[in-house]
């Protein structure tokens, strides 16, 4: 069976081929890291993790790179304004991005790049750009004079001569045209800087994603992902300067997720409206919150609520107790997978989920056909024998892995029921004495441990 996807630079649905069969190469922009990671960012990064699952279990490799902004505007103000180092900011967001990652079990990528750590390679592909006549430079740095590359709005459908219309007064006048963009840009007074052909300075934002895509993946790679705010300028840009530089494409496949809301407006830090991803994990079950990501296709935009969520763990709940019939009805017996000879009701579960999911990864589609499975089993749970019951289970669970929820029971480690009913009391104390930094940093060391706390009117709980 064919995987098709909705390409954004072909605006359609097209049948997935890689370049080297059975390996794909996939890039995933990155955060940029001045602030807490947010929920809508784990919305992007669980869609980049659903391609690469589904990947995976067709027989490819995925060799999956994933950037770290930590260096531009946003992180130099942001440090300013905290009185901080910047790379003290960036390192400590990382790490939390990294806990929360692993929370909502999104698959560690092959290498994470940080901008940082690519400096002599922006730098040789901007002096390539000079070389070619793609770029330009002034006072205040290096431009890319998007007037010389010819394919430039391919992805976004953007004209350049619409742009310049709409183009606001360009405070820096050094440049050629007010949407020409930056590739290099000289540092003012006390930023932090690098030394360059050019002067002393930092990279533009795109260039950064070009260098790390090309230094890991190659001059061409299968896949680029990405939220759909990113299409325009960023992903255009990294089109435009990466297709200057080598003359061939630089991705074949661009799939872009739409963006979760709050209030009807994209979460966003640059607005200040967000959710930081580590609260909403602390506070609801991580496969839950990633159940609610998947009920909705990943090309659409989501709405967060609270509600949503409360009505995603419930749905949660519901599955396990499934499974957990199933799995009682199998105590004592052998279970022993015969998948050569799968009764017809399996045959057509596994037909139907595949399908959903070679269609442009059709998540919603995936579960709903989960949920009418369960509804099957409920009504005739008193009719499966053991041997069909395993079978059921292990289509369950089997087809909820692929799709990055395990329900496995975890590992206490050196803590017992006892001892965390104890540390639970210990916290529930401190916050009665107002301790309350005292008691979250419980919380967050039993959260990087895998233990889970949740308030609620009726007190605190943990969970695994």
């Amino acid at each position: 069976m064919s995987i098709f996807i909705y390409n954004t630079l072909a605006r359609r649905k097209q049948e997935f081929s890689s370049l080297e069969t059975p390996q794909v190469k996939m890039y995933v922009c990155g955060m940029t890291v001045q602030d807490r990671p947010h929920i809508g960012h784990m919305r992007a990064y669980v869609v980049s993790d659903i391609l690469k699952r589904w990947f995976t279990y067709r027989g490819f490799n995925v060799k999956h790179i994933q950037n770290f902004t930590d260096i531009d505007d946003k992180i130099i103000k942001r440090a300013n304004s905290l009185n901080m180092d910047y790379r003290v900011i960036a390192e400590k967001n990382i790490e939390e991005f990294m806990i929360s990652s692993d929370l909502i079990r999104i698959k560690r990528a092959d290498f994470y790049p940080r901008a940082t750590n690519h400096i002599q390679e922006i730098i040789e592909l901007v002096s390539i750009l000079i070389d070619k006549k793609y770029a330009y430079v002034t006072d205040t740095g290096v431009y890319f004079d998007i007037s010389k590359f010819e394919g430039y709005g391919k992805l976004s459908g953007k004209h350049i001569e619409g742009l310049k219309e709409g183009a606001r007064v360009e405070i820096d006048e050094t440049k050629h045209s007010p949407i020409d963009f930056v590739l290099w840009k000289l540092a003012k007074e006390g930023e932090p800087f690098w030394e360059s052909p050019w002067g002393r300075g930092r990279p533009g934002w795109h260039i950064e994603c070009s260098a790390m895509s090309m230094k890991h993946l190659g001059e061409t790679i299968d896949i680029h992902t990405g939220g759909e705010d990113l299409i325009f300028p960023h992903h255009e840009n990294e089109i435009a300067q990466s297709e200057a530089i080598t003359g061939k494409p630089l991705s074949n496949f661009w799939v872009h997720n739409g963006l979760l809301q709050l209030l009807g407006d994209k979460m966003s830090k640059s607005t200040g409206q967000f959710i930081p991803a580590l609260d909403v994990l602390k506070a609801y079950e991580p496969d839950a919150v990633r159940l609610f990501f998947l009920s909705s296709h990943y090309r659409h935009p989501q709405e967060y609520t609270e509600e949503r969520l409360k009505e995603s763990e419930e749905a949660l709940a519901r599955i396990k107790v499934c499974i957990e019939m199933l799995t009682e009805k199998t105590k004592g017996t052998d279970r022993q997978s015969d998948k050569k000879n799968l009764p017809d009701i399996l045959v057509s579960f596994w037909k139907d989920f595949e399908e959903s999911m070679d269609d442009d990864f059709n998540t919603p589609k995936a579960i709903g056909r989960i949920y009418s499975f369960i509804k099957e089993i409920n009504i005739n749970i008193g009719d499966i024998d053991d041997k069909t019951a395993f079978l059921y289970e292990e289509a369950l669970t089997s087809s909820l892995k692929i799709l990055g929820i395990e329900l496995e029971e975890k590992e206490l480690g050196s803590f017992t029921p006892v001892l965390l009913d104890l540390i639970l009391e210990v916290r529930n104390k401190l916050r009665d004495f107002n301790k309350y930094d005292l008691a979250d940093k419980i919380r967050e060391n039993l959260l990087n441990l895998g233990i889970t706390i949740k308030d609620t009117p009726k007190g605190s709980k943990w969970n695994i």
